[in-house]
């Protein structure tokens, strides 16, 4: 998983940066492979090393503790939803298609990632409170990206005028609904395939933004 930038406020020995980047990316994957596999407390310095191919040493001189390593991957895979969702706003699709088209890939990345985010959200109340605020303003990043594309619409009459705390609302319902892909996959994968999910949650979401004149 890609290495969000926050992760350079996690102190290191090593000057090399594009060195970090790559070490601390092989740390990520380890340690979410070992996370979900053991749980966070048991898994131990050792095995998170093994994992990596590092020797303990090696392991801390990029990182300063075991709280750090889970901070990484709570990050990462913020990072990794966050930059599926952008590439989703980048495409050239137009109005509420566009909308639609951006809860598409969120709700996939969600769900292909449903391992990564129950673990994030098992865990996060273990990190230190520096780092549990950082990972809050990553959730909300993510949200604000839903709630800035609804604005946007809205400014260009695609939307019927809907005040800010209606779209704010409606953006962290989005958010939610994507995590339900994660919360309660073990139910939903027994009556929907995703493509169903996607396309009623979507049509559950555009609900809310239909002009309700006459």
């Amino acid at each position: 998983m890609a290495i969000d930038d926050n992760a350079g406020e996690v102190v290191t020995h090593i000057k090399n940066q594009e060195l970090v980047k790559e070490r601390r990316r092989q740390i990520v994957d380890a340690a979410v492979k070992l996370f979900i596999k053991n749980g966070y407390h048991k898994t131990t310095t050792r095995q998170l090393a093994k994992g990596t191919g590092l020797s303990i040493g090696s392991l801390y001189e990029y990182v300063s503790t075991k709280e750090d390593i889970l901070y990484l991957v709570c990050i990462a895979i913020h990072s990794e939803i966050e930059n599926c969702v952008k590439e989703a706003l980048s495409r050239p699709t137009v109005g509420k298609a566009a909308l639609a088209e951006v809860l598409r890939e969120y709700f996939l990345v969600c769900n292909r990632m449903s391992d990564h985010m129950l673990l994030m959200y098992q865990v996060t109340h273990f990190l230190p409170p520096k780092w549990q605020e950082k990972v809050l303003e990553a959730e909300l990043r993510i949200t604000n990206l839903f709630i800035d594309a609804m604005r946007k619409l809205r400014e260009l009459g695609k939307l019927p005028p809907l005040d800010d705390h209606t779209i704010i609302l409606i953006g962290h319902n989005i958010s939610i609904i994507g995590h339900t892909c994660a919360f309660r996959c073990w139910y939903f994968a027994k009556e929907f395939t995703i493509e169903q999910y996607i396309e009623q949650q979507t049509d559950f979401i555009m609900s809310f933004l239909k002009d309700k004149k006459g």
